[in-house]
């Protein structure tokens, strides 16, 4: 049930307060669940073919809502929610998937690290690669440059995605040139004569904002990354935040390796099919086969690793890649608005340097949901299945679980264990003990429900 909340400047004898009473009596166990969506992807086929859930088209008649970024900034606020309505993203999730606020959080929880901790404890935190905002740290970019001339550097929007507005450069003269195409095309696309910025007097709102270029994040470009059959790849991985006070973090076992489609070269750094490997680039690639796509499922990744490296050393990554996902979370636990009805599923882009060290390149809230294959459709239903498991709107879970479906808890206001671990084997460097993440065939047993059906699926290509 939703309540609109009321303008505070309007009286009450002038306002009707819209209360919504909902179709049934809320119960530990529900039997019915009103849900409300607004992408319409893989998440549309679960939840219209999930037992007991019915799709309402009223904004205030839903119970569970898994909505879209917009959606949530224009409308969040306007809402009063019982304690039973769930809804896809919190508040401010933007603190850690705008490129600039995920730097800016991870700097400042690596200063203060390294105040009360050490520098050992600090130097934990160093999986993000060297990266200023532009145009407020463009002075300190110059710097680096100066430090490290001949460094190739990834330019990116911050609150863009699919590899959009993204280009590498060598030189600084590269920023100004492209500084001169953005100004101009912001311009061209607001509509307002070029001559008007240059006349004094007041500026109207639109005029103000073509004075400002977009805010992007130059980053340091990982120039030795892990290749496969000569090919740069990055991995996805999926995490669920239930809660971030306390912190509460799932781990999906499952995710997938995105591979460019063109053989990795720093010769050409203008290539956008070697160097970027978002799904909706190489898709316009020109040699690119629909049929064989551009990823291998994580498990395939881990058995390739586990062959090539041995089993240690593949171990010693993923409880690297863990240290990511839970410091990252931590980074922002202090700024996020908690919200007992949120929940927030991220995408987290990791990219695997020729070491074997993981880097933190961004973290998605609204991954992409749309499949390019059956196998990917398989993935992303079991993937956005599993959550709905995980949080719960029928109340079959008591609280306790540590698995569920492909989910392992990762965090859990701190480190979560499985119960065969030998606590004294791990050492202090060792954030969790209870992932299986490329493992898929680990442990479902009793405490690990899992509700999908797989004869409910089918992919059909656009």
């Amino acid at each position: 049930m939703i309540t609109h909340k009321q303008p505070s400047s309007e009286s009450a004898s002038t306002q009707k307060e819209l209360t919504l009473k909902p179709h049934w009596v809320i119960s530990f166990r529900r039997s019915c669940v009103r849900f409300k969506l607004c992408p319409f992807n893989t998440i549309q086929s679960v939840l219209r073919q999930r037992p007991g859930w019915v799709e309402v088209k009223d904004d205030c008649e839903w119970d569970f809502n898994w909505c879209d970024v917009g959606w949530l900034r224009e409308n969040f606020d306007h809402f009063f929610m019982e304690e039973h309505v769930r809804i896809s993203h919190f508040r401010n999730h933007y603190e850690l998937s705008r490129k600039n606020l995920m730097v800016k959080n991870l700097k400042r929880y690596r200063k203060n690290l390294e105040r009360d901790a050490g520098h050992m404890e600090a130097s934990k935190c160093d999986f993000f690669p060297c990266t200023f905002v532009l145009p407020s740290e463009y002075h300190l970019l110059v710097e680096e440059f100066k430090r490290s001339p001949g460094s190739i550097w990834i330019m990116k929007p911050v609150a863009k995605c699919q590899g959009k507005g993204i280009f590498l450069f060598r030189k600084l003269k590269d920023i100004m040139d492209w500084k001169k195409v953005m100004h101009t095309d912001f311009i061209e696309e607001l509509g307002i004569d070029n001559t008007l910025l240059t006349q004094d007097g007041p500026r109207s709102e639109e005029q103000k904002d073509a004075a400002q270029v977009e805010s992007y994040v130059a980053q340091r470009y990982i120039e030795n990354p892990y290749l496969i059959n000569g090919k740069k790849f990055d991995l996805r991985i999926y995490v669920l935040v239930t809660s971030y006070v306390p912190l509460k973090a799932w781990l999906y076992r499952d995710g997938f390796a995105r591979f460019s489609s063109t053989r990795f070269s720093l010769s050409s750094i203008d290539d956008k099919y070697m160097h970027l490997t978002n799904v909706a680039v190489q898709r316009t690639a020109p040699d690119y086969d629909p049929e064989k796509g551009c990823k291998w499922q994580m498990q395939q990744l881990r058995r390739y690793l586990t062959a090539k490296h041995g089993r240690e050393i593949v171990e010693t990554l993923f409880k690297e890649m863990d240290n990511i996902f839970v410091r990252s979370l931590l980074s922002v636990q202090k700024v996020m608005i908690n919200d007992k009805h949120c929940f927030e599923l991220y995408g987290y882009d990791v990219l695997l340097d020729q070491n074997l060290k993981p880097w933190l390149i961004e973290v998605n809230a609204s991954p992409s949901h749309m499949p390019s294959s059956q196998e990917d459709y398989e993935m992303k239903y079991r993937l956005l299945d599993d959550t709905l498991n995980v949080v719960d709107m029928e109340g079959r879970l008591t609280g306790k679980e540590k698995r569920v479906g492909g989910y392992d808890l990762m965090w859990n206001d701190g480190p979560v264990y499985r119960e065969d671990v030998n606590l004294e084997t791990l050492g202090s460097s060792c954030f969790t003990a209870n992932t299986h993440l490329g493992n898929t065939h680990c442990l479902l047993g009793n405490n690990a429900p899992h509700f999908w059906d797989k004869s409910k699926l089918k992919y059909t290509r656009n």
